[in-house]
């Protein structure tokens, strides 16, 4: 049984919508939902059932209303009877109006932790559940109002998480400024979001209405807030967030005079580990400036393209970030290069090459080592800005700290390195400065007479970290090994169930400065997971473990939670890949387990390029095997050989990326070929999932052998209507998009082109977002033309940010189509070659390279429909 008050008042059961009743039903119906669970006392029932006139048997009327109401839910224990009052016996994630209040709070919460992405989906997802005016068909004005407050609150923070993406939506703004004409935080959301969009000279003129409409109305001027915007804009900036710093800046002013002068296109931090060459190249960096750690990766151009939220395609991965960087003028920071510094600086000569006003700014031990880099080296701090930052950083653990002269000693004994001096200052929780620098003395002494020679790691931080570690009880030594396999951070949950430790432990640990905590995931800083993992590994442990986390996301992300669970894929992906690197080395077995369990997590996230080198280095330990895993494998490693083995596959298939493989590899079905086991199997299936799938196909199939377009669109439509029970966003934007192409109503195909769009951007698919974006300009061609020619260009810009040029290629020659209708036929000829030179090879370029052509051959008709009147008239 679920409620609805956030629309018309409506109940639904298993087998459908109710029929609640009239008004007095329907009133009751949603007091005793807007406090579900709770007991609703009878005099206030009576109030605000009938108002100011009650009837005489004010009671006996009430008890009526309730049985009518217990007669149409058709379950009279729905609805419990208390002395004191009713009470509506459902959970509260079954009334629409709770469940929204619980996810619009948790979406608020992540855009306040600085979590934008999971805040769009939580938000997102909480205002979908509204069908219209709260209340709708009830009189309950007061409840009506609070709701509406609750749901504006939650559409502005679902803009603002939108604003921080660079993907907020101007008309859907625009419309919500025009309702609310003099609220400021709409007016600077329109203005950041026409900004983001490159349309400055009307964020700039929204700002000159807004001041004047505030003059003439309120006699006042713009807010600060607003104020700020405006200057914001006019100085040309735009907001991408860099990765926020917990802690105050201390010292390093020459560097960052010395930064702000060099005009050289690379820049490499240079210095030992732990003397703030990532913090220091995020305070010099402008806000669009573009972040990549390298810390936990192997692969530098995959991750950079992960920095981008760019999937990898058929082209290399270099190819795409030249075109997704070679026309912006950004800065890219490549931070930890020193343990993958060849590829570093192999991408970094490709990038500087091939995109003109790019610039990048390293952090390394040791230079890139390529022509034009200019080096800044980070020495460590002078002694008063040592003791300025101990000082900053005790006062954070002890508020009552004083400065003194063993303060100063202790900065001189760990040569001002700012890791080293933050640990220390941290244990003036429990120690005097006089104890922290008597225990540093005996330390050091014997590690400052070593070889100095050696990395500085190894002398001065390994001494810090080791001094720490003797700090520790056993428990804490334990659990602070066990984390230091972990590759990409770790939860709570894999603390306890890999490390075997409670959260007593773990924030003994976080107390101590070993551990940093932040939006729900530890982590040890690089140094410290380097010494502690030298006492102990738990790597089966971890394989293990992120096997059955695998195994739990897996069909999640195919139903209404997806998003989240991506996300949470995400956030592990470094701790994913080491475990099916370890387990490829020790146990294939358990590799191959891994590899089915992730395979359609891979294809959704676009790291199918990421996975080849391990995935083949499996394949040659794995004896061949007629299983899903194994044919997953080779679609992987060896697609050449991947067929055959997926076609001799039978159901019920386990795992779906099988089914993608297979379509990848056969291409569209062949109605006439002969029937397979898988086929029959497939078909057969009681799975939601795949039989959306099925539909999805047989659409297709219909529509493209038969021609029955009646036939496919009804097909489609029980597709989609499989994929939305579940919530399934990816199966429903590519079946949203077939019946877009099905319908022979422009502007119908218009609409459900909008709304793949907008399930799309629930997922944050750039390249698909940029594909839809296109193709909503080739069906506003014949009814918008001016609106076309703006989604055209929109496409264009996100598919170069995603590197797509077959997408370029389809929105240039749309921009062609509309110059050539205006009579610009060298217009339309000059973008048409652009989209031809650009073009390689793969089956969607060569499709589009049959689209370019298409089109050249059609200006050329209209060339020569211009010329006959002139040679007639010559005749």
């Amino acid at each position: 049984m679920h409620v609805g008050i956030l629309g018309p008042v409506e109940a639904h059961s298993a087998d459908g919508k109710i029929a609640v009743g009239g008004p007095r039903p329907r009133t009751l119906l949603a007091l005793l939902a807007m406090r579900v669970g709770e007991i609703v006392p009878l005099d206030r029932l009576v109030d605000e059932l009938y108002g100011a006139e009650p009837p005489s048997d004010a009671a006996n009327a009430l008890q009526g209303q309730v049985s009518r109401l217990r007669r149409a839910l058709g379950d009279a224990s729905l609805i419990e009877f208390h002395p004191a009052g009713y009470k509506l016996a459902l959970v509260a994630d079954q009334v629409d109006a709770h469940r929204f209040a619980a996810l619009a709070a948790e979406g608020q919460q992540a855009l306040e932790q600085g979590d934008p992405q999971v805040a769009e989906s939580l938000l997102s997802e909480a205002l979908q559940l509204w069908r219209g005016p709260a209340l709708a068909d009830v009189d309950a004005a007061d409840h009506a109002t609070r709701l509406e407050q609750q749901r504006s609150t939650a559409t502005s923070a679902l803009i603002a998480a939108r604003i921080r993406l660079g993907k907020a939506d101007v008309q859907e703004i625009s419309d919500l400024v025009q309702q609310h004409p003099l609220d400021e935080r709409l007016r600077g959301y329109l203005m950041q979001a026409l900004n983001q969009q490159g349309r400055q000279a009307e964020a700039l003129q929204a700002f000159e209405d807004v001041r004047a409409l505030l003059a003439d109305e309120l006699g006042t001027d713009p807010s600060p807030e607003l104020r700020a915007i405006h200057l914001q804009i006019l100085r040309g900036q735009t907001h991408r967030e860099l990765p926020a710093q917990l802690t105050s800046f201390v010292g390093r002013q020459e560097e960052l005079q010395r930064l702000a002068s060099l005009t050289s296109r690379l820049v490499t931090l240079t210095g030992p580990g732990g003397a703030g060459k990532t913090r220091l190249a995020l305070q010099s960096a402008d806000a669009g400036a573009i972040f990549v750690d390298l810390a936990p990766v192997k692969d530098v151009a995959a991750a950079t393209l992960q920095a981008l939220g760019l999937k990898e395609t058929v082209l290399a991965p270099e190819d795409r970030l030249t075109l997704a960087l070679r026309e912006r003028d950004s800065v890219l920071i490549l931070d930890n290069c020193e343990h993958v510094i060849v590829e570093a600086a192999r991408l970094a000569q490709h990038l500087l090459s091939t995109c003109p006003s790019l610039r990048i700014l390293a952090t390394s031990r040791e230079p890139l080592g390529i022509t034009g880099e200019t080096l800044c080296p980070v020495p460590p701090l002078k002694p008063e800005q040592s003791v300025a930052l101990f000082a900053d950083r005790a006062r954070l653990v002890n508020p009552a700290f004083v400065q003194d002269q063993h303060t100063v000693d202790i900065c001189r004994e760990l040569d001002g390195l700012p890791l080293a001096i933050e640990l220390a200052a941290a244990r003036t929780r429990t120690l005097t400065t006089e104890e922290i620098a008597n225990r540093l003395g005996d330390r050091f002494r014997l590690l400052i007479k070593g070889n100095r020679a050696a990395a500085p790691r190894h002398q001065t931080l390994r001494a810090v970290v080791e001094w720490s570690w003797d700090l520790l009880d056993a428990d804490e030594r334990d659990l602070a090994a066990s984390l230091a396999t972990f590759s990409g951070g770790v939860t709570l949950e894999a603390v306890e169930q890999v490390c075997r430790h409670d959260i007593e432990v773990l924030e003994a640990l976080v107390d101590k400065s070993l551990v940093e905590a932040a939006d729900g995931r530890y982590r040890m800083l690089v140094t410290i997971r380097e010494f502690c993992a030298q006492h102990k590994r738990v790597d089966a442990e971890h394989a293990r473990y992120f096997l059955s986390l695998a195994r739990r996301a897996d069909p999640e992300l195919r139903q209404r939670d997806q998003v989240r669970w991506f996300t949470r894929l995400t956030a592990e992906h470094a701790n994913l890949m080491q475990a099916v690197e370890w387990a490829t080395e020790h146990d294939p077995t358990l590799a191959l387990e891994l590899v089915g369990a992730l395979s359609w997590y891979w294809y959704v996230k676009g790291s199918r390029t990421e996975v080849q080198g391990v995935a083949r280095k499996l394949l040659a330990q794995i004896p061949e095997q007629s299983t899903e895993e194994y044919g997953i494998l080779l679609a992987l490693a060896a697609p050449e050989r991947a067929q055959n083995v997926l076609e001799g596959l039978s159901g019920p298939i386990r795992l779906p990326f099988v089914l993608i493989a297979w379509a990848m590899l056969s291409g569209p079905p062949d109605p006439y070929a002969p029937r397979t086991q898988l086929q029959d199997d497939i078909e057969a299936s009681d799975d939601p999932w795949i039989k959306g799938l099925m539909g999805f196909s047989n659409a297709h199939v219909v529509w493209a052998v038969q021609g029955d377009r009646a036939a496919a669109i009804e097909k489609a439509r029980e597709a989609l209507r499989q994929f939305q029970d579940l919530g399934e966003r990816w199966g429903a934007a590519q079946v949203l998009d077939v019946l877009a192409n099905l319908t022979e109503d422009p502007r119908e195909a218009l609409a459900l082109t909008e709304e793949a769009l907008r399930v799309v951007g629930e997922l944050g698919a750039k390249e698909e977002l940029a594909e839809l974006r296109g193709r909503r300009a080739d069906r506003l061609l014949d009814i918008d033309q001016d609106e076309a020619e703006r989604d055209y260009h929109l496409a264009l810009e996100m598919a170069t940010q995603a590197g797509l040029a077959a997408t370029r290629a389809y929105a240039n020659a749309g921009l062609a189509k509309i110059a050539q209708r205006r009579g610009d036929l060298a217009g339309a000829e000059q973008l048409l070659r652009e989209a031809q030179r650009e073009l390689g090879f793969g089956w969607m370029h060569s499709a589009a390279k049959q689209h370019v052509e298409e089109s050249l051959e059609e200006l050329a008709h209209a060339r020569e429909a211009l010329s006959e009147p002139t040679r007639t008239q010559g005749a």
